[in-house]
């Protein structure tokens, strides 16, 4: 198994690996959303219940996992929870950013899993990448926010509620995950954006 042949077989899903590591004999790739991701995931028939796309995330990544002689793991279903933000510093491919949230090198602020493939063995990996942030002069994530929540050490999660609540945009997309310039050039439906920002704070 190559990582170019699980690329293929997860872009039947819109998704895509959004790196990888080596572990204790195994490899784990994660995967995130691709281009067309929301439009496909909508119309499948597990995007249903309380939590529509975990349902989906655990249907159709369990079955490609079969497929692939892999385990499927995922970021909900606990507690315990999978380490996720820490698998994905392992990576190669994200990083913390200036106001501690993960950016991805092809993601930006906008990087989300939707699972893991764990196999057995060693599968060839990429080079790991640096950072966009060590490249971004502007850093306008640092600025963004109208409520200054999110900074490096800090987030005021009750600040944030409260604000977006009068604030129509900022429920509709936060405006610092969209100021990163690698989240501006990556591909996610705005309708996906809002069911996140709903997600994260109920009308």
């Amino acid at each position: 198994m190559t990582l170019e042949q699980i690329a293929a077989a997860v872009a039947a899903l819109r998704l895509t690996p959004l790196g990888g590591f080596h572990e204790d004999g195994y490899t784990m790739i994660l995967l995130g959303p691709a281009d067309g991701f929301w439009d496909y995931v909508t119309e499948h028939p597990a995007f249903t219940g309380d939590n529509p796309l975990d349902a989906w995330s655990l249907a159709a990544i369990s079955d490609i996992a079969k497929h692939l002689d892999a385990q499927a793991v995922f970021p909900f279903g606990g507690p315990p929870f999978n380490p996720f933000i820490a698998w994905a510093l392992n990576s190669g491919e994200a990083w913390q950013s200036p106001v501690g949230l993960l950016v991805h090198k092809d993601a930006g602020l906008l990087v989300s899993y939707r699972g893991a493939l764990r196999f057995t063995g060693q599968i060839e990996l990429p080079k790991q990448s640096t950072s966009p942030c060590d490249t971004c002069t502007t850093r306008p994530c640092l600025t963004a926010c109208p409520v200054s929540a999110l900074g490096p050490n800090s987030y005021d999660v009750q600040g944030c509620k409260a604000h977006i609540e009068t604030d129509a945009a900022c429920r509709a997309a936060c405006r610092v995950r969209m100021s990163c310039p690698i989240s501006q050039s990556y591909p996610r439906d705005p309708a996906q954006t809002a069911f996140h920002m709903e997600a994260f704070h109920p009308s």
